[in-house]
């Protein structure tokens, strides 16, 4: 399932407050600078930070 494209230019990172990459293989929503991994459920972001992956 595809992101809308106007809800990822709003979106930002809760703690960062930075822009957010989408990465559509793994369906997630990277923030570099707070190196967390956001995962898209069924079309809806979870910007929950305790809930996102820790990337390196």
């Amino acid at each position: 399932m595809e992101i809308d494209r106007k809800l990822l230019e709003i979106l930002v990172c809760p703690l960062s407050k930075e822009n957010l990459i989408y990465d559509k293989e793994n369906q997630e929503l990277i923030a570099k600078k707070s190196k967390l991994a956001y995962k898209i459920k069924d079309g809806i972001p979870i910007m929950i930070p305790e809930d996102a992956r820790k990337i390196s």
